[in-house]
C-alpha cells in the first residue's frame, strides 16, 4: 500500500494497519463471504479495503473523512471494480443514503475505527435500523474489554448490556500497538457483533433503563431508579422484588435479561 509523503492527521485519529496477515484475519473474523456486501468506515490508505475486496464479489462502500487520501486510494484500489469510496463523516451520513448504496440489501460492517469516535460510530450503526448482518471493528483494547465484559466484573457497564441486547458480541483478537503507523499509545482489539436483536421493538427504551441503572455505579439499583424515574423507595423496591432482585443490588450484577424485566415492570407501572 502506497502512503509516500502522506501527512498523518491527529484530528482524524489516523493509525494505519499494514500487516497483511492481520488484515486478512480481520476479514475472516468478520465472516465475509464471496457474496457479502460490506460497509467499511475509515478507508485510510485502502489496506483493509483491499483485503475485503479480495474476499467478496459483493459491493464495498468505504466511507473516508479525509479527502486528501483520494489519490492514494485511487491508486491502491484500482484493481477492484466493486469498491466505492465515499468521502465524508459517517456520523453525518443519512442511513437511508447508505441503504441505497446497497440497494437496501443486507451488509456487513468492517472497520478500523479512530479511537476518539469509536463509541458514537457503533451506536450510530446499531440505532440506524439498517440491514446490518454484523459489525466487526478494531477498537482501543480498553473499550473492547468493556464491551465484551460479563456481569460482576470491573469492566461491565451500560455499553456491555446494551450491545449485548443487539446480538452476540465477542472479542476475536488483541492487536499490539507496534502494528500501526504511526504507533498509538495504547493497544487495540477486534470485536465482532452478530446482529440479532432480542426485544427489537423496545430496545431503545430498555437502553434508557440501563443508562439510569448505571448512572451512579456506587449507588444501589433502588437509589438509581428513584433518582432516574422520580419514584419513591417503596415503588423502586417493589419493582426490583418483582424481578427477583434485592433492593441493595447494584447495576453491575445484573444479566441483560434482568434489565428487560425492569423495563417491563416500569412499563407496567406507567413509569416509562
Amino acid at each position: 500500500m502506497k502512503t509516500e509523503n502522506f501527512q498523518f492527521k491527529k484530528k482524524f485519529g489516523q493509525n494505519f494497519l499494514t500487516d497483511t496477515n492481520l488484515l486478512k484475519a480481520i476479514v475472516t473474523d468478520a465472516g465475509v463471504t464471496s457474496e457479502d456486501n460490506v460497509l467499511e468506515i475509515g478507508a485510510g490508505a485502502g489496506a483493509l479495503t483491499n483485503e475485503i475486496a479480495n474476499a467478496t464479489k459483493g459491493k464495498i462502500v468505504s466511507v473516508e473523512i479525509d479527502k486528501t487520501l483520494e489519490p492514494i486510494l485511487k491508486e491502491n484500489l484500482k484493481a477492484h471494480n466493486n469498491v466505492e469510496v465515499v468521502f465524508g463523516d459517517i456520523l453525518k451520513l443519512d442511513p437511508q443514503e447508505i441503504a441505497k448504496k446497497f440497494d437496501n440489501k443486507p451488509f456487513r460492517v468492517v472497520a478500523n475505527l479512530p479511537y476518539y469516535i469509536s463509541t458514537p460510530i457503533i451506536f450510530y450503526l446499531i440505532e440506524s435500523e439498517l440491514a446490518i448482518k454484523s459489525i466487526t471493528v478494531m477498537l482501543q483494547k480498553e473499550l473492547a474489554d468493556r464491551i465484551c465484559a460479563k456481569p460482576n466484573s470491573k469492566d461491565y457497564g451500560g455499553i456491555s448490556v446494551v450491545l449485548g441486547l443487539y446480538g452476540e458480541v465477542r472479542k476475536t483478537r488483541d492487536v499490539p500497538r507496534q502494528l500501526f503507523t504511526p504507533q498509538p499509545n495504547v493497544d487495540s482489539a477486534v470485536i465482532s457483533l452478530e446482529i440479532n436483536p432480542q426485544h427489537a421493538e423496545n430496545i431503545k427504551e430498555i437502553s434508557k433503563v440501563v443508562k439510569v441503572c448505571f448512572a451512579m455505579r456506587r449507588k444501589t439499583l433502588a437509589n438509581n431508579l428513584m433518582q432516574g424515574f422520580g419514584i419513591d423507595r417503596e415503588k423502586a423496591n417493589q419493582i426490583l422484588q418483582n424481578c427477583g432482585l434485592s433492593p441493595t443490588a447494584r447495576a453491575e450484577t445484573l444479566e441483560k435479561e434482568q434489565y428487560v424485566c425492569l423495563f417491563n415492570e416500569l412499563k407496567k407501572e406507567n413509569i416509562l
